[in-house]
């Protein structure tokens, strides 16, 4: 079998990628900063207006809107002390309830270590100011200074959530995993719901406690929803071979670590015979989840016109193909695309999309869909939240006329992807190829 080698361009670039990435910031529970609590935040002299300020280049309410509708305050910690989380501690055969466990507080609220909080930290907070803007310790005080500049409040310690690799690691590390908190398939077979999540889509979903205007911009840097939407693609993917490299994440015991898999390749009755000749797999093999691998097939044509795209390609199958054991070294695949990966993520950092980029993908994952390479439902998931995110890039920028007609489809797709216990890969292609006929007229 043809051994594919990243380009030397792949190669370079990633390497740079990488002498950047060693001196990134930590994510913020990683920081040794003091967290002082939210109740720091809450002031309605501070955060905590009940109204938005006119003349402030914030808001002012942030902590408002947090404290009212935000579901990392409202449920994230509150669910740790329901029956089904106290059933999970006990299936997993847990010292602690959940609501008092490392395991379950390290994504479900802000956990600094005992001798990093402030007199006024309450772990029952939740998922806090802190935990996504990093402990406060070194800049509350000084991002109030008088001529204060955003420059200065990231040296301080504050995490830049406007950089989008940064915002992608920070929602992913809970809502996808790494190597500190993961939702295992022992977690999922003690109870725990399959982790299902997409950066964009759930970033429109959540209520945002900012306004990203021309103040916004140029304080920060210039937002494009779109880079987004691809940097966390590419980060889900590469989250998913790190597990497959790591020694410690990839086996659980005398088995692999079967959520990399894809659920539904096992977990359906015998009688429905699912399997399908994609990506030349045998039968009989368990199929890796490549869902975001599958999107970014249409983001790697727009980033890579030079025929790169082959080669991204070319090193998925051939993973595929490894891990199915045929023929190959499946960690040595794992390692080259992995390094794909972080090429794809440095251009992706700066890359603008045109609508013509935005017409192009959209067109791509539909018809990827009717090729049927969504058999899965973890990749017909994915598509359906990656095609309304692309859809909606097209209805902001006026490039979608018929926008009721789009979301009608659209609802159609997402009512068969609503209950992976009942999907059904030729409805779900159904509705796609209605979906085309609208986005097309």
């Amino acid at each position: 079998m043809r051994t594919v080698i990243p380009s030397p361009a792949w190669l370079l670039f990633a390497l740079l990628f990488l002498a950047r990435d060693l001196l990134a910031q930590p994510l913020p529970y990683e920081s040794k900063a003091t967290t002082l609590g939210v109740v720091n935040c809450a002031n309605s002299l501070c955060h905590g207006s009940v109204t938005t300020w006119k003349g402030s280049n914030i808001l002012q309410s942030e902590y408002v809107t947090w404290s009212r509708v935000d579901k990392h305050a409202s449920k994230a910690y509150p669910v740790l002390l329901n029956e089904r989380s106290q059933r999970i501690a006990k299936n997993l055969g847990l010292a602690q309830p959940a609501h008092q466990t490392k395991l379950c507080l390290d994504c479900h609220t802000h956990n600094p270590a005992l001798g990093q909080r402030g007199e006024r930290f309450k772990i029952s907070d939740g998922v806090s100011c802190e935990a996504c803007h990093g402990p406060a310790e070194g800049w509350i005080k000084s991002h109030v200074a008088p001529g204060a500049t955003h420059a200065d409040n990231l040296k301080a310690g504050l995490y830049p959530t406007s950089e989008p690799v940064a915002m992608a690691k920070l929602c992913l590390s809970c809502h996808f995993g790494n190597k500190d908190k993961f939702v295992t398939h022992k977690l999922m077979g003690a109870g725990h719901p399959r982790m299902s999540f997409e950066l964009d889509t759930f970033s429109q979903t959540e209520p945002p406690h900012f306004v990203i205007d021309e103040d916004w911009q140029k304080r920060k840097r210039r937002w494009d929803g779109v880079r987004v939407w691809a940097i966390g693609q590419a980060l889900a993917a590469q989250e998913l071979i790190d597990v497959l490299l790591d020694p410690k994440r990839s086996r659980d015991g005398l088995f692999p670590e079967l959520v990399v898999f894809d659920c539904h390749a096992c977990h359906h009755p015998m009688s429905d015979v699912r399997w399908t000749p994609r990506q030349g797999t045998r039968p009989g093999a368990i199929r890796l989840n490549d869902a975001n691998l599958l999107m970014l097939r249409q983001i790697v044509r727009r980033t890579f016109p030079d025929g790169d795209e082959k080669n991204f390609n070319d090193l998925v199958s051939t993973m595929h193909k490894a891990v199915a054991g045929e023929g190959g070294d499946a960690l040595d695949a794992a390692r080259k695309l992995r390094v794909g990966l972080d090429l794809t993520i440095e251009k992706l950092r700066t890359r603008d999309f045109t609508a013509a980029d935005l017409r192009a993908m959209l067109e791509g994952l539909i018809d990827d869909g009717l090729a049927g390479q969504y058999t899965d439902y973890a990749g017909a998931e994915q598509a359906t939240m990656a095609i309304g995110s692309v859809l909606n890039f097209l209805a902001k920028r006026g490039e979608l006329p018929a926008v009721r007609e789009a979301n009608a489809a659209l609802d159609r797709v997402h009512e068969t992807v609503r209950d992976d216990e009942k999907y059904r890969p030729e409805r779900f292609r159904a509705a796609l190829a209605d979906l085309r006929k609208t986005v097309r007229r």
